[in-house]
């Protein structure tokens, strides 16, 4: 693979513009007690910027220190999407070494950067906002398919919406891309760097990009994975309907899987099989839902599981259980919903995003029209619809106008995407690449997960990390846009059939 030095890359740390003004100690007892090689710090940025003395709201960061300080080039700011994750967190689990000492980021890029986690405004440590009491989202929730429930499920959606405007406080209408990124610009400069290499994924990709195109002079590399596709003008609303088809097929391929180890889980060996297990089973929640569990929660633990691969042995020995035992207690647990304080922070946060970055519809008969239309191609029509933005009809912020990557100014830059990304849909990075001129993009072959780079080391792509970790340490890009092949699935054992990790609220990577 030809590979490509950047212009007036760096050989030494970069000469910091001013002295760092942080000061990193403790981390909060949820992440230090996982990750006790992190510190924390907690900096105050202006919740107006353009009228810095009407308050200011806090941002916790998370540090995993550069390993070898006389490698020491800069900072790398992590974003894992969303909108509405925490990057503090996420630090830990990309820096801290598993059973066999392997980390998810390559260990000459841990040698080379302190890596921050930014909790963005509002969410996880940063100030988060709330909206309603985390109940409000106990199951099951109404049937998001039938015509019968859209009233009831307009109420849901608009109530909530009423509860932000009156219990999120003045940082509701601050929540914008664009605010998180002057945030990103603001804590440069109290770390003391002149410039910040970043790494973002899915939501993370548009914050880098508008990042870039407000202070590419303040960027010196930048990956993004798994892009969001940012030229529509109403780009979250039609990021959602690009969404669903990939969805469905996602289900199919694992679906197909699931065939593919009928020795394990016993529910058919051909996708015909397997399909009509699944559809029988949320036709089966649908009419009569299990405790917390109906046809909406289904949908959502599966939605979850297709962006990934860690729920594949988990929610397909569920999907046995209730099948071939007829014991469901396993889906309930997989698929129940969570009630907690950070759950909810999740979902008032996420909105918070998409609401204000960029127009909306404000008639309902739009969204159910479109999601109408979608419905032909996709389960996961109407649960999209009505999860992923229905609030924003009814918002009581303003939205702003998206902003449109221009590339303008900005260094080389390298992105990663999945050819059947279910989230960050491929026809979607291609518009962000065509959006950033200076890009290279790595396009990986037969795989449909959310994320590329710095993977859960079951799903590591060996390609994608040399690709990763050579223009993080040493400047080196593929000479133009390159293709990979495909990782490695999951191979079901009884040992990792036990396995059930806790799905993901919202829609980034693992």
């Amino acid at each position: 693979m030809a590979l490509a030095v950047l212009p007036g890359t760096p050989t030494a740390a970069h000469a910091a513009s001013a002295e760092q003004s942080v000061a990193f100690g403790s981390c909060p007892t949820d992440l230090a007690a996982p990750y006790p090689h992190l510190t924390c710090a907690t900096v105050q940025v202006p919740i107006d910027y353009a009228n810095p003395g009407a308050g200011h709201t806090s941002v916790l960061l998370s540090k995993a220190a550069a390993k070898d300080p006389s490698k020491r080039r800069g900072v790398l700011l992590i974003n894992p999407g969303g909108p509405g994750a925490g990057g503090a967190e996420y630090v830990g689990r990309l820096s801290k070494p598993n059973a066999s000492g392997v980390t998810r980021l390559p260990s000459r890029v841990l040698d080379s950067y302190d890596v921050i986690g930014m909790d963005p405004r509002g969410v996880a440590h940063s100030s988060p906002i709330s909206c309603v009491d985390p109940s409000y989202w106990a199951g099951p929730q109404p049937d998001p398919d039938p015509g019968a429930n859209r009233l009831k499920l307009w109420k849901i959606w608009d109530d909530f919406a009423a509860g932000c405007g009156r219990n999120a406080g003045a940082l509701l209408g601050r929540m914008g891309t664009k605010d998180v990124a002057r945030d990103m610009d603001a804590i440069r400069e109290k770390l003391g760097e002149s410039k910040i290499s970043y790494l973002g994924y899915s939501y993370g990709t548009y914050l880098g990009a508008v990042y870039g195109t407000m202070f590419p002079q303040r960027v010196d590399r930048m990956i993004l994975d798994s892009s969001v596709d940012p030229t529509p003008t109403r780009m979250w609303y039609q990021a959602t309907l690009a969404q669903n088809p990939k969805v469905q097929r996602r289900l199919e391929e694992w679906l197909g899987w699931v065939a593919k180890h009928d020795d394990v889980f016993g529910l058919g060996s051909t996708l015909d099989q397997t399909r009509a297990a699944w559809n029988a089973t949320l036709s089966d929640f649908r009419t009569t839902p299990h405790g917390q569990v109906g046809g909406s929660e289904l949908l959502g633990i599966a939605y979850g599981a297709t962006f990934g691969e860690s729920l594949w042995v988990p929610l397909a020995q569920a999907l046995s259980d209730y099948v071939v035992k007829d014991d469901d207690a396993s889906l309930v647990a997989l698929a129940a919903p969570a009630t907690d304080k950070a759950t909810e922070n999740g979902i008032a946060s996420f909105n918070a995003v998409i609401c204000r970055d960029a127009a909306w519809p404000a008639e309902t008969i739009e969204y159910e029209r479109d999601a109408g239309r979608s419905a032909q191609m996709s389960q996961f029509a109407y649960y999209n619809m009505w999860n992923s933005g229905s609030a924003c009809a009814t918002w009581s912020v303003a939205n702003e106008t998206r902003v449109l990557p221009t590339g303008d100014g900005l260094p080389p830059i390298l992105m990663f995407n999945s050819i059947g990304d279910p989230s960050t849909p491929y026809e979607g990075a291609l518009n962000m690449h065509k959006a950033l001129p200076s890009s290279v993009l790595v396009t990986e072959q037969d795989s449909g997960k959310h994320g590329v780079f710095a993977n859960p080391v079951a799903s590591t792509n060996p390609a994608a990390q040399r690709i990763g970790e050579d223009y993080l340490v040493d400047g080196l890009l593929p000479a133009g846009d390159v293709s990979i092949p495909g990782h490695a699935l999951p191979v079901p054992t009884s040992a990792r059939v036990s396995q059930m990790p806790v799905p993901g609220v919202l829609p980034q990577v693992e």
